[in-house]
């Protein structure tokens, strides 16, 4: 017998929505085969049967929410039963989808029940679910968990803080006079809308909080010439117009030859040391509906400006379709922003950990140029800003980091 559990799909994930199941109770499955969908913070991914067998005892529901690690249902061979916590039949989920907020007017705030403990005085809580407390100052004591054996996780900690602000009372009006009678009576200014942030939005607020409250930023901003490099994309392009290099897509080669010359930039601070990675994995930055997702092209130092382009798009489809996997998310040594696409010039942008830098790319723009003869000529320039950890990088590394990159876009057939 097989046991089929909500996996953890990366160090933040404490729990995940089962989408849909794509087998149903009794079908036969094969090792490897699809059996269901989750949901992660980030992403849509598919469970794999971890053996072959028939699908017995369903224990959750299509859209139930449940932490990680609970069974969600069973592979069985010939001869095998079901454990008895399922009577031997399909059963209600464990766990039931988080409920809908309630109507402003009936909601109450919960009533201050004690919260589990470990046997000791430390009450049992998910470090999320701490961190979101202490930010609003809120006695978790107050707050009943329904986590893993009553443990308080995020959904406890949003739900109780809803509450409150529905049951606190309103202020009394107090009685109207009939005012003067005015030349001009100005509109009611319309009600604040609150919404709260998804699951994407807040994680990233805490994350990027986390990031620029404790690496020590600085930022280096260069200007390169780019008239070199968008001919060669050209021709690239016309070369194969099955695959449509992007600017990016330059930016992120030459980005992973500079860090070859530049090693440190690769590297990241742990525990007082440096530590070199076993290979250039830049990450990508992408807007998606539910907000900004990072997509790792790995091992770039091997890989061509074709074979770059390629992974770029697939990764970026993937992101925007919410399909990307937790190993396409992570490992970054390195990361690329760029918002050259939305007219920005210039930005400065937080690194995103591990890495201990993020090249923060802006607009190509056509401008006039002073050459050295003194004649002026209209020439493709970007600015790029590097942010660097400065446990890691100094001025000068950085500096010299952004010379290499420029010779090489400037110099684009280094990157060939």
């Amino acid at each position: 017998m097989h046991t089929i559990i909500m996996p953890k799909m990366g160090d933040a994930m404490e729990e995940g929505t089962l989408v849909r199941w794509l087998k149903r109770e009794g079908d036969p499955v094969q090792e490897g085969e699809p059996i269901a969908e989750i949901a992660t913070d980030k992403a849509t991914v598919e469970i794999e049967a971890p053996a072959s067998g028939v699908l017995r005892g369903i224990r959750v529901a299509e859209g139930a929410v449940v932490p990680v690690n609970t069974p969600l249902a069973y592979i069985l061979q010939e001869g095998e039963e079901l454990p008895s916590e399922t009577d031997g039949k399909a059963t209600a989920p464990s766990a039931t989808p988080a409920p809908a907020p309630a109507e402003p007017a009936a909601a109450s705030a919960p009533s201050a029940a004690p919260a589990p403990t470990d046997g000791g005085t430390r009450i049992l809580a998910s470090p999320l679910a701490r961190k979101i407390a202490a930010e609003h100052g809120i006695d978790l004591a107050l707050i009943k968990g329904t986590g893993p054996k009553g443990r308080i996780v995020e959904r406890d900690v949003l739900a109780y803080i809803q509450a409150q602000k529905a049951a606190a009372p309103q202020p009394a009006v107090a009685p109207v006079v009939a005012p003067e009678p005015a030349p001009a009576v100005a509109a009611p200014a319309a009600a604040e809308r609150v919404e709260s942030l998804n699951r994407l939005r807040l994680i990233t607020a805490q994350r990027t909080t986390e990031a620029h409250q404790t690496i020590p930023h600085f930022y280096l901003t260069m200007e390169i010439d780019m008239e070199n490099a968008l001919a060669l994309r050209q021709q690239l392009n016309q070369l194969d117009e099955s695959l449509r290099i992007s600017i990016n897509d330059l930016i992120v080669k030459a980005c992973a030859v500079a860090l070859e010359k530049h090693p440190v930039i690769n590297a990241r601070y742990q525990d007082g040391q440096l530590v070199y990675p076993n290979g250039v994995h830049i990450g990508i930055a992408v807007a998606v509906e539910q907000g900004l997702l990072v997509a790792v092209v790995k091992h770039c130092e091997g890989k061509s400006l074709r074979r770059i382009a390629q992974e770029a798009q697939a990764l970026i489809q993937k992101a925007r379709e919410g399909k990307l996997l937790p190993d396409e998310m992570t490992g970054n040594t390195f990361t690329v922003s760029n918002l050259g696409m939305f007219g920005i010039e210039q930005f400065t942008a937080i690194i995103n950990p591990p890495a201990s830098a993020i090249l923060a790319v802006g607009a190509t723009k056509r401008i006039p140029v002073v050459q050295e003869d003194g004649s002026i000529v209209a020439r493709h320039r970007m600015k790029v800003t590097l942010s660097c950890d400065h446990r890691v990088i100094d001025g000068a590394v950085g500096a010299q980091f952004l010379q290499t990159l420029k010779h090489i876009l400037e110099n684009p057939l280094l990157m060939l």
